[in-house]
């Protein structure tokens, strides 16, 4: 019994060991950005932009830049529901061109199973994902871990500035694949689902400068610290569900949001009302009572996907 015990501690101790150590190595894709051993390259390969007909030319008005959440393995790795989502959304704005092929955890635009040297990793988490087995699938956490490192990095100060400048140039570049005029200059909404929502924060100002355009930042239960994006965008949204806990509880891990540090860019975008706050209702931050499910609706007889449709809908409609 003892030895075997001994075997599990042995085994936690490595796992835990190499939990840091990938940690540790996480800043090297931005710093490899920086430094240019990636090239000038943003991968777009196999992404085919098609335009509902009536979205183009002179009567469109804006841009709304989808980012997803922590799971996504691509740009066109988007659940069904968040597809589903989408179509609505973008029926809801028929003046707006909805972007939705942008994988915000790289670089370069490169999904996780296109990497040279760790796709066959990649693709293999992404299988268990699906799996029947509830074992099997803890090993599609690793690609939520991987993002949440990305996530981590873009919050930080010392990296940060560099992330966020390489995901603004990602975004711009899919602005421009789906008819983005810097002429026009027309306004662009970036909405960041769960984990996405730092990222979303963090390249706004960034994406501001390269489009000359007003950039507003959506944040759909978003998850993300005191960022000096928070300052610099137009305006933030934060739109929650009332039974959404990790949302509710992410200010806990970033000291910049408590109260008591009232110099961070956090609070002073809260002092100067840059951040509105608007409840959803009573969705969680996922699965079938999350913002995005079709299978629960409010009191008002909207089901939670035609919540936040409305919702973001509005927010678009009102800053035009």
């Amino acid at each position: 019994m003892a030895e075997r015990l001994g075997d599990l501690l042995a085994l936690l101790g490595i796992g835990i060991v190499a939990l840091l150590a990938w940690a540790a190595l996480a800043p090297f894709e931005a710093l490899g950005w920086w430094a240019g051993w990636f090239g000038s390259h943003v991968y777009n390969d196999g992404l085919s932009v098609e335009l509902p007909e009536g979205k183009t030319g002179e009567d469109i008005d804006s841009f709304l830049v989808f980012l997803s959440g922590i799971a996504q393995v691509g740009g066109e790795s988007l659940s069904r529901r968040e597809r589903a989502f989408l179509e609505k959304l973008d029926v809801s704005l028929p003046h707006t061109i909805v972007v939705d092929d942008i994988f915000p955890y790289s670089v370069n635009n490169l999904p996780l199973t296109g990497q040279p040297v760790f796709a066959r990793l990649w693709r293999w988490a992404m299988r268990r994902k699906f799996s029947d087995n509830w074992l099997e699938r803890l090993g599609g956490y690793l690609i939520n871990l991987r993002n949440i490192w990305q996530v981590g990095i873009s919050i930080d100060h010392r990296y940060g500035p560099i992330y966020n400048q390489a995901m603004a140039r990602v975004i711009a570049h899919g602005l421009a694949r789906y008819g983005y005029d810097p002429e026009r200059a027309l306004p662009v909404f970036v909405v960041g689902y769960s984990g996405a929502g730092q990222i979303a924060v963090g390249a706004a100002p960034y994406l501001r400068e390269l489009i000359g355009g007003a950039v507003y930042v959506i944040l759909l239960g978003g998850i993300y610290g005191s960022d000096p994006g928070l300052l610099a965008v137009d305006r933030v949204y934060h739109l929650y569900g009332e039974q959404d806990t990790s949302q509710r509880l992410t200010p806990l891990l970033f000291p910049g949001r408590w109260p008591l540090m009232w110099y961070s860019d956090w609070n002073r975008a809260k002092r100067q009302g840059r951040i509105v706050f608007r409840s959803l209702g009573p969705m969680t931050h996922g699965g079938n009572t999350g913002y995005m499910t079709t299978s629960q609706r409010l009191s008002t007889g909207l089901t939670h996907q035609e919540a936040t449709v409305q919702a973001i809908g509005g927010i678009v409609r009102e800053n035009l």
